[in-house]
């Protein structure tokens, strides 16, 4: 697009989405030359972002963004700022609350009668589009634009998730992607870990912090922002819905069949940009190709949280285009997102009662799935890109042409339990006194469950396992672990003491996710029952079957 034409597209946004007295404000972004700095005077200077400021040379820095959110909430009896946690090296997790309540404690929120959203960036620290776009947001609130979002709404904004990793910059993270050319954070956290891949273990306390603001705040929506790599395709922005097949089906359904269709049609509509389901394309030799979505286990956020009965989505924007357009791709998701959201207010928060309401026991449910082809195939939007240098290293960089290439192959943006994969989820579990970290780590999902204060005798199920397998290369620090087995009935005296989880309607996907011993993401997978599994073949965790 030429670089006018671009301006003024992006002024006639601006003057629908920002009140006057922020207009000016808008203007001084839009008319930053490229690598040209904003002059500290400038209207509206105050809230404008370091990528605004630097003509999205450069990426805004945590102490910058701290700044900008206290600035905000100065200025806005609307808007409150917090920390929902703290980092490896003690930076506090900034969070905005933004709605018609008096302050963010979460019983002040969870008071407002409003649905919630949860909006949060920078989980990948090199991935800075939705951190940049959410301050943005956040200025076009503090303006007074959307007020009728407020009505019905409640916003979380936490823009800065992995905050460690944001300030590891440098020139030479995330080779290939298209700027920020001043330099972007890296993808793990300080300990080395990747904080999307820690939503069930919790090994670190950004992801502890995380799952207990979910747990505190219960947002009916969780809204994740990333930037993706990888295949070539013509989308500004791909999404997905969680993907485990254990997720309650209306979730499923109302995001795959509504929101995310009108989400798409909104932003062609308005921008002319096209948005898709999250893919790849592998490209073995001798196959054909297909378009392959991520992974389906809750080790990832959006998966997570729909095993937790709530609403999640998750945007990549597309790395080789221009940082800027990738920005501004970011936001309208996050924009048209929040008027479908509000629009259909009553309809969600029934729906998450309703799945909060329905039994989980008794039910047959995954424990291993597979992705699922679609029944015919569907027309991809390939793309093409050139090389160009890095102004500051020379390392190559990958631009974006204006090379749309629809291609038809099959698509698997879903998955199911696979063919051995199934189990039926009890009514409780018995977790014994003395597996410590099984009965701290459930405590930090946030489980209810109370320990038995006598012994009794119970008719329950044991697992026997017949085999058991390591991983043979690390990942994230552990050789994950699978079983092989199969439960019995047997009578057996539990003892004072023991942990009794039971399979609620709230978390019951959760706790089967986490204590089924086959599950691909649970506490087997992540070696916390080692020691017992290599010394007795019989899994140390029983459970309750469910009256038929």
């Amino acid at each position: 697009m030429h670089i006018l034409s671009h301006m003024q597209r992006e002024f006639r946004l601006a003057s629908r989405w920002l009140g006057r007295s922020w207009l000016a404000a808008a203007l001084v972004a839009l008319t930053v030359p490229q690598g040209a700095p904003a002059q500290p005077g400038d209207a509206g200077s105050d809230l404008l972002t370091r990528a605004e400021r630097t003509g999205y040379r450069e990426t805004t820095g945590y102490d910058e963004v701290v700044q900008l959110v206290e600035r905000a909430a100065a200025l806005s009896g609307r808007v409150h700022a917090t920390s929902f946690g703290t980092t490896l090296e003690g930076r506090s997790l900034p969070l905005v609350v933004v709605g018609d309540v008096p302050d963010a404690r979460p019983e002040s929120v969870m008071g407002g009668g409003r649905v919630r959203i949860w909006l949060q960036a920078n989980i990948h620290g090199g991935e800075v589009c939705g951190k940049e776009a959410l301050l943005m947001l956040l200025r076009d609130l503090v303006s007074g634009a959307h007020e009728d979002w407020l009505s019905s709404l409640i916003l979380l904004i936490a823009p800065i998730y992995n905050a460690d990793g944001n300030e590891r910059m440098a020139l030479d993270n995330r080779p290939y992607q298209l700027g920020p050319v001043g330099g972007m954070g890296t993808r793990r956290n300080a300990q080395g870990l990747d904080l999307n891949r820690d939503h069930m273990k919790l090994e670190s306390p950004e992801a502890r912090a995380l799952v207990r603001a979910y747990a505190d705040y219960d947002p009916h929506v969780v809204i994740d922002l990333h930037t993706t790599n990888g295949t070539q395709h013509g989308y500004h922005l791909t999404y997905a819905p969680p993907l485990h097949p254990n997720t309650y089906p209306a979730i499923d359904a109302l995001l795959r069949d509504e929101w995310l269709p009108a989400v798409t049609d909104a932003v062609r509509a308005s921008d002319g940009w096209e948005f898709y389901h999250y893919g790849n394309v592998p490209r073995a030799e001798g196959s054909d190709p297909s378009w392959r979505t991520f992974d389906h286990r809750p080790r990832f956020n959006n998966n997570y949280v729909g095993l937790r009965n709530r609403i999640a989505l998750i945007s990549e924007a597309y790395a080789y285009a221009p940082f800027e357009e990738r920005v501004a791709a970011t936001l309208r998701f996050v924009e048209e997102s929040l008027a479908f959201a509000h629009d259909n207010a009553g309809r969600i928060a029934a729906l998450i009662a309703e799945a909060d309401g329905t039994p989980v026991a008794g039910r047959s449910l995954a424990v291993r799935s597979v992705p699922r082809r679609s029944p015919e195939p569907v027309e991809i939007l390939l793309g093409r890109t050139e090389e160009v240098p890095h102004p500051e290293t020379g390392e190559p960089m990958r631009r974006r042409v204006d090379v749309v290439e629809p291609t038809p192959m099959d698509e698997y943006v879903a998955f199911e339990a696979s063919e051995d994969g199934v189990e039926t989820a009890p009514a409780a579990y018995y977790v014994p006194a003395n597996l410590d970290s099984v009965v701290d780590l459930l405590a930090a999902h946030g489980v209810d469950a109370e320990p038995l204060e006598a012994a009794v005798t119970v008719d329950a199920e044991q697992f026997v396992i017949s085999s058991t397998l390591l991983a043979e290369r690390l990942f994230e620090r552990h050789y994950e672990r699978t079983v092989e087995g199969a439960w019995e009935s047997v009578e057996q005296t539990v003892p004072a003491g023991t942990l009794e989880v039971p399979v609620t309607p709230r978390l019951g996907r959760l706790v089967f996710a986490l204590l089924e011993p086959r599950s691909d993401d649970g506490v087997v997978n992540w070696n916390l029952l080692d020691e017992p599994i290599e010394t007795d073949p019989v899994y140390p965790i029983l459970r309750a079957p469910a009256e038929p």
